[in-house]
């Protein structure tokens, strides 16, 4: 049987820092965290932004694992080759192959714990079916936005990013940090689990599904001029209805939610998103049964001779 190996990424972002501590505090004492056994290969994303304290160097690091970024090999790309050196590396194929990633992320929203999935892949629902049970973490899934595209996860057969906030950029969180430790070894916990045919999935799984990003309100000349309404700061995760404030003008006009479907909006404010042109998005709560499939791919890929 082939030996599972788990890719543990911090720092993907160089500024947020509370994984890369946390990870750091581990090289110093391999006991800190309990991994069940589990091999792991820990990294740090995206070690020059770490170094310079910036979000990335030339571009993002976590819409950079896509073909044209890999054909980018120069170094006026940083996060171009590093998406190449990484899955050469540690992709499923590469020098130290990793079959599931795990990808940890802080935002300065509002959005406490959660786990992020790209697209409807098997393993991927099956395993944040596993946390969610245990740890009852709302999963964003992230599908439909040709704007963004090219993240890390979706270059191993399986991955899980984990959003823990709201943490100022650059800033260490005792609250943070813990958390990061609890679901990074929930997940391994989970993991193992599989490994050994001990396990429970739940008949539901709880989505919030990806709608629509918005941007903030811009003058005629592209500036934003408008700001997110007081009502809706730091409140992701709260349904909208019809007129509820989304955002305001220093003259008091006031912008209004103008959907009929009650969308639940998530990374509202989140700065490094203003550079994106996206002041939140908005999900759609879904109720799925879960489906054997989900739940064989994710033994497969565990259990693979």
């Amino acid at each position: 049987m082939m030996q599972l190996q788990v890719l543990l990424v911090a720092g993907t972002h160089g500024n947020e820092i509370n994984g890369i501590w946390l990870f750091d505090e581990w090289e110093k004492s391999s006991f800190l965290i309990n991994t069940h056994g589990i091999k792991t290969c820990k990294i740090i994303g995206n070690p020059e932004a770490k170094k310079a304290g910036t979000r990335y160097i030339h571009n993002d690091l976590n819409r950079s694992f896509k073909e044209e970024s890999y054909l980018t090999n120069s170094l006026s790309n940083f996060e171009g080759t590093r998406a190449n050196e990484l899955v050469k590396l540690y992709g499923a194929s590469g020098k130290n192959p990793c079959q599931i990633v795990l990808d940890f992320h802080t935002t300065t929203a509002a959005m406490g714990s959660c786990l992020v999935v790209y697209g409807r892949r098997n393993a991927d629902l099956a395993l944040a079916s596993l946390i969610q049970n245990k740890l009852g973490l709302p999963i964003y899934l992230h599908e439909s936005d040709q704007r963004e595209t090219g993240f890390l996860v979706e270059s191993w057969p399986c991955g899980l990013v984990i959003e823990i906030g709201p943490i100022g950029q650059g800033l260490l969180n005792s609250e943070i940090i813990l958390q990061t430790k609890l679901i990074l070894e929930s997940v391994m916990e989970q993991i193992h689990q599989v490994k050994n045919l001990n396990l429970f999935f739940p008949d539901k799984l709880i989505v919030h599904r990806h709608i629509k990003s918005i941007d903030f309100p811009r003058d005629e000349e592209g500036n934003i001029d408008g700001y997110v309404h007081p009502l809706r700061q730091s409140k992701d995760w709260q349904p909208l209805k019809k007129n509820d404030e989304l955002f305001c003008k220093l003259n008091g006009e006031l912008i209004r939610f103008e959907e009929d479907e009650p969308y639940i909006p998530v990374f509202i404010n989140e700065a490094a998103y203003v550079e994106k042109n996206i002041s939140m998005s908005f999900t759609k709560k879904e109720l799925w049964d879960f489906r054997k499939q989900w739940r064989q791919s994710l033994i497969d890929l565990v259990r693979q001779k």
